[in-house]
């Protein structure tokens, strides 16, 4: 007998590992070695934000979260003999292909989303189908690794000043809301990026789907604890942002802030979630000992039984991952080689009826365009004393750092002094956005982006229409323009900007001159 039964004592996990279950861990090891060294421009991007934005804190948690689930899983999964299985490598190219596209384009999150679904997918190539079934759950977890949710944060502002401004009227106490701010008796508060709520609500979610997956068994269980989830922190928030304003009215707006500021944070978070797990734990269904991988439903299975039949030679999926990581790499490499010709210097052109006139805008204003290699700012005013800011940036090609529609990029320039108010009148061909300054400045600003035959103010539409053109290695260069007017004097901002692309003419055209130097 050997010793470590005689005294009662079960054998270590290594001591169980079968031969074939040694190779394909370290096959794997090293594959993610390889995957995160090779992508490690990503990665470092994706820690930063984990790091260093408040957003994406909760981030650095995830990673152990997905290994304590793996571990949880170990026994089960190891009932399942492992093989190389070749019809992994489409959704492994599939991934690649996501990251090319995000790097072609400039858009991170795809690039990000890519490089982290890279690793699942190479476990399925290396280990089959039944492995990766058993390993559903923290692979899919790994999701919450990708820093995504700074896209809502338009949306989650609207959504806090409507209902901060109907819990204080509904206080009696007479509120006006304008775009993102709340004008009270006790002075105008704003409802800014960092109080949109999105850094709690992501956060939320993500604690949400793993307690839904570790304390319930019951579907309808796991949907209501999860709208719960999104709703408790949107809700919390308004509540939040109202009791500050409240507050304002009867200790000023100044100490009203501080006392935010002392409440607002993770403290704030964890109130949250005290609560929603205190709501949900005597709804439990999911005993604590309960297996974590259904073993014989995976053994069972038709579907992964037949996939399951395609296996191939470990050294087979290996030459099959190195192959096409080399692909996309050469890929992204050869288009990233190719860049437009610019002229060298580059002037506004002259507008009928409107002169060049001195810039003294009433508050400091100009837009970002990093990595441009063209960019202009001046000020046309006509007769009638409508005054436009005619911004312009010229980029020889779109890529990391040299990204038009990027983000914090364009009119609304981070720590500027300005504010989103809201969405300005809709524009066939533009984007239109109030903005606001500390000294009450108002500013209409129309986007246009430019590249090939695409004129428009969408940013989804640039860079699809640059990834097209760097998938198929044209060289086109990519013009910003933005046309803007303060609120004044001279009339609508609106009314002067209509007047003044009417006098110029068509956008496009007028945006290709600037860029071809006539």
């Amino acid at each position: 007998m050997p010793p470590d039964l005689a005294l009662g004592r079960r054998p270590g996990l290594g001591a169980r590992l079968s031969p074939a279950w040694r190779g394909t861990l370290v096959r794997i090891a090293l594959a993610w070695l390889a995957l995160i060294g090779v992508f490690a421009p990503d990665w470092a991007r994706i820690a930063d934000q984990w790091w260093n934005s408040s957003t994406y804190n909760h981030m650095v948690l995830v990673p152990p979260l997905v290994a304590w689930l793996a571990w949880q899983r170990r026994e089960q999964v190891m009932a399942f003999a492992p093989a190389t299985w070749l019809p992994g490598l489409v959704a492994f190219g599939a991934l690649l292909f996501v990251w090319a596209l995000g790097a072609l384009s400039g858009f991170d999150l795809l690039r990000q989303a890519a490089v982290v679904g890279l690793l699942p997918a190479s476990l399925l190539s290396l280990a089959g189908p039944r492995v990766f079934a058993a390993l559903m759950f923290p692979l899919a977890y790994m999701v919450f690794m990708v820093p995504f949710g700074d896209e809502l944060v338009p949306v989650l502002q609207m959504i806090t000043a409507k209902l901060t401004v109907a819990l204080v009227n509904l206080s009696a106490i007479p509120a006006a809301i304008d775009g993102v701010y709340i004008d009270t008796p006790a002075g105008l508060f704003e409802v800014a990026e960092a109080c949109s709520g999105v850094k709690f609500l992501i956060a939320m979610v993500a604690l949400g789907v793993f307690v839904a997956h570790v304390g319930f068994s019951s579907w309808r269980r796991r949907a209501a604890f999860m709208v719960l989830c999104i709703v408790a922190p949107i809700v919390g928030n308004g509540l939040r942002a109202f009791a500050t304003i409240f507050m304002a009215q009867y200790v000023g707006a100044e100490r009203a802030a501080g006392i935010d500021h002392l409440i607002y944070g993770w403290v704030f978070f964890a109130t949250i979630i005290a609560l929603v797990i205190g709501l949900a734990w005597r709804h439990f269904d999911r005993a604590v000992d309960d297996p974590m991988v259904d073993v014989e439903a995976v053994e069972r299975s038709p579907l992964i039984s037949r996939l399951a039949r395609a296996s191939a030679s470990a050294a087979s999926g290996t030459i099959g991952l190195v192959l096409l990581v080399a692909v996309a790499i050469g890929w992204v490499a050869l288009a990233d080689g190719r860049s437009a010709t610019l002229p060298a210097r580059i002037a506004l052109l002259e507008v009928p009826g409107w002169q060049r006139v001195d810039y003294a805008p009433a508050y400091p204003w100009e837009p970002r365009a990093a990595g441009a290699e063209h960019r202009l700012l001046g000020r046309y005013a006509d007769a009638h004393g409508h005054r436009v800011d005619v911004f312009y940036a010229l980029y020889s090609v779109q890529r990391e750092g040299q990204e038009a529609g990027g983000f914090g990029e364009g009119a609304l320039r981070a720590e500027s002094g300005w504010s989103w108010l809201g969405a300005g009148p809709a524009q066939d061909q533009a984007r239109a956005d109030r903005l606001r300054a500390d000294n009450g400045t108002e500013r209409l600003a129309l986007t246009f982006y430019r590249t090939g035959d695409l004129l428009s103010g969408n940013n989804l539409a640039l860079k699809l229409a640059v990834l097209r053109d760097r998938a198929l290695l044209r060289r086109r260069p990519t013009a910003l323009l933005i046309l803007s007017s303060e609120a004044g004097e001279q009339g609508s901002p609106a009314t002067g900007l209509a007047e003044f692309q009417r006098a110029a003419g068509a956008v496009g055209p007028w945006m290709d001159r600037i860029a071809s130097a006539r």
